[in-house]
């Protein structure tokens, strides 16, 4: 484990249009954050990342404390599976 440094966490919400989910999905994962932090990793300043939320809810994410965001669709445009 000397060469790994582990920044933060990572999710991924439901896919839904349902606002209240995700907004308490992304609450979770800092809740989460947050108890991992005081517990493991407070003396490690490195531990700062929560990485959630994607093009389509993005505003929500950062809203509850995202500090990476996943935006590929909206500068690539939606995947095409069919080729």
């Amino acid at each position: 484990m000397h060469f790994i440094r582990i920044t933060g966490v990572m999710g991924i919400a439901t896919n839904t249009d349902d606002q209240d989910k995700l907004r308490g999905e992304f609450r979770t994962l800092r809740g989460y954050f947050e108890k991992l932090k005081e517990t493991f990793f407070i003396a490690n300043d490195d531990f700062k990342e929560i990485s959630m939320g994607m093009t389509s809810d993005w505003e929500l994410a950062l809203a509850e404390g995202s500090t990476f965001i996943r935006v590929g669709s909206g500068i690539f445009g939606a995947r095409n599976y069919n080729k």
